[in-house]
Formats: C-alpha cells, sequence, structure tokens
C-alpha cells in the first residue's frame, strides 16, 4: 500500500501538553469528524510548565505534577479527536537560558539521530500522509523544545521514507505534504479589533511589538482551514489542561460565537509537498489533504 491508496491519516508534533490544545486542535478534530485518523507526539512532558490556574495550584497538584498533567493531556486529546497518543520520551527543556536547559535528559539537549529516529518509528507506524509541526520559531517564541520539535521534523519527513535511513526503525513510508502550525498576523488583529469592540482590552495588543511578528509573517501562510464548527472543541481541549489555562484568562475571554464571526479559520505553512495540490498559483488552500483525496465519482 502506498500513500496514493492508503486510508487518509494526520500527525501532529507538538513540544508540550497544551501546544496541542492552542495550535491546530480545531483542524484535528474537523478532521476527526471525516474519520481521518489523527496521532499526537508529544515530545515532552511538559516538567517545566507552571501552575498558571490559581483554582487548582494545590499542595497535592504541585506534589503529582507530572501525573497531572499526562492525565490532562489525555483528556486533551480525547477531546480533540486524536486516535492515539505517543511521548517521544524526553524532558521539557526549560525556557531560553533557564536552569532547567542544562538538565542532560532535555528534548534541546538529546542526540539530534536519536530525536530524528524516535520520530521515524512513529511516522513510519501510523502511516500518515500530512504531518502538522513548528516552523522556526528561533525569534519569535525560542523555546528550546519548540526549535528542536523544528529541527526534527525535516529530517524524519525525508528520513521516513528512506529505506536506507533507520532501517530498524520499522518499514519505510513516505509522508506527502508537512505543514507549520502557527498564528497569523491577521488573526492576532482580528482578535485584538474584537476585544476593543466589546470595550474590553486587548491581551493581543503588545504582540505586534515582539521581535519577529508583523504583518510580514502574513507571507508564508499557504493554507486557511475553516474550523467554525469546532471552535468549541479547541475550548474543550485548553479548559482539559487545567494546571496551564485559567478558565478566566485571555484564552477564554472571547466567546466561540464572536471568533467565529472575526477568524473562524486555522491557518499553516506548506512546508514540503510531493503532490500536485490542485490549487491554482497564489491561491490559499483550504484543506491539508488537497492533491490527496480520491477523487469524487460523477457517474
Amino acid at each position: 500500500m502506498n500513500a496514493s491508496t492508503a486510508p487518509l491519516r494526520l500527525l501532529s508534533v507538538h513540544a508540550h501538553p497544551d501546544d496541542e490544545a492552542s495550535k491546530g486542535a480545531s483542524t484535528v478534530a474537523k478532521y476527526a469528524a471525516e474519520n481521518i485518523r489523527g496521532v499526537l507526539v508529544c515530545c515532552t512532558g511538559g516538567e517545566e510548565g507552571e501552575i498558571l490556574n490559581p483554582a487548582v495550584d494545590t499542595p497535592e497538584t504541585r506534589a503529582n505534577l507530572h501525573e497531572v498533567r499526562m492525565q490532562e493531556l489525555q483528556d486533551s486529546v480525547d477531546a480533540i479527536g486524536y486516535e492515539k497518543l505517543y511521548m517521544l520520551g524526553y524532558r521539557d527543556s526549560g525556557m531560553k537560558d533557564s536552569e532547567a536547559n542544562a538538565h542532560p535528559d532535555n528534548f534541546a539537549n538529546a542526540p539530534l539521530d536519536e530525536a530524528v529516529e524516535r520520530l521515524v518509528r512513529i511516522i513510519r507506524a501510523e502511516r500518515p500522509q500530512v504531518i502538522i509541526t513548528y516552523g522556526d520559531d528561533s525569534k519569535f517564541y525560542p523555546h528550546p523544545d519548540h526549535v528542536r520539535v523544528h529541527e526534527i521534523s525535516l529530517p524524519a519527513f525525508d528520513a521516513a521514507g528512506d529505506p536506507d535511513a533507520f532501517p530498524d526503525a520499522g518499514e519505510p513510508w513516505q509522508p506527502q505534504k508537512m505543514y507549520y502550525t502557527g498564528w497569523s498576523a491577521r488573526r492576532i488583529r482580528a482578535l485584538n479589533d474584537a476585544f476593543i469592540a466589546r470595550g474590553e482590552e486587548s491581551p493581543y495588543a503588545q504582540w505586534f511589538e515582539r521581535d519577529g511578528f508583523d504583518d510580514s509573517v502574513d507571507e508564508r501562510f499557504t493554507t486557511y482551514v475553516d474550523v467554525s464548527d469546532f471552535l468549541h472543541i479547541r475550548r474543550e481541549a485548553l479548559l482539559a489542561h487545567r494546571t496551564q489555562v485559567d478558565p478566566t484568562g485571555f484564552w477564554m475571554r472571547l466567546p466561540d460565537d464572536v471568533v467565529r464571526e472575526v477568524f473562524p479559520w486555522e491557518e499553516f505553512v506548506l512546508a514540503r509537498s510531493l503532490v500536485d495540490t490542485g490549487v491554482p498559483d497564489g491561491e490559499p488552500e483550504d484543506d491539508l489533504f488537497a492533491g490527496l483525496r480520491a477523487p469524487v465519482r460523477t457517474s
């Protein structure tokens, strides 16, 4: 069986528990509703994550934080509709220039080939046509683990289909498309304006002052998936991360009906494609599986 005849499958690669909820969750839920199998690779256990919700900041939570975060991740995975969760097996590296960076078991400190092979093994086992991962976050959000996700993803995409690469990691399988997930300036401006229109202080007001983020970032986005009917899934997945997401915080303050009106999409960058998507030059895609779906019979 090859990629053109196999059932459609999607694989997402994220750095920490909760990243899968804030980046692309509604898109994965949309495809799950179409019975497209989705699997999540979470590269670290999020050990350096802070407790950001005062309501659950208790001695019991702190004493069992790893177990709590793993349960939160599973609850989010279930809400989104992923069929399987893989842990890549590394420790959270902590924010850039923090003491945690020196921990020997950190994802950022792992040998590159080792981490690539672990991801290749999962890709070959799951046989996705589409992989969602991160672009280069070294300017806008230079978290070592996010940078490392980017560093392993393209080599794994190529190696997965190469019979000479990691021969003990399973039967070769070549994914067909790879996307970077992200937030466009168009989205941030729409949400910022929505807060202001409601007479509220916008949590996005300072985003355009951050290094590496301005209107020019939108030039890279190639794909906008309409997730109007799945915004509530993103909210449910975020709320599953009770230690990381405050229900009264900025993630939750705009109602879904407002978001649906001002920006009902999730946006992606098509980083690699081995297929003809069928989308005219200069036009955005609206489907991560463009060029991969079987033709619809009209007779």
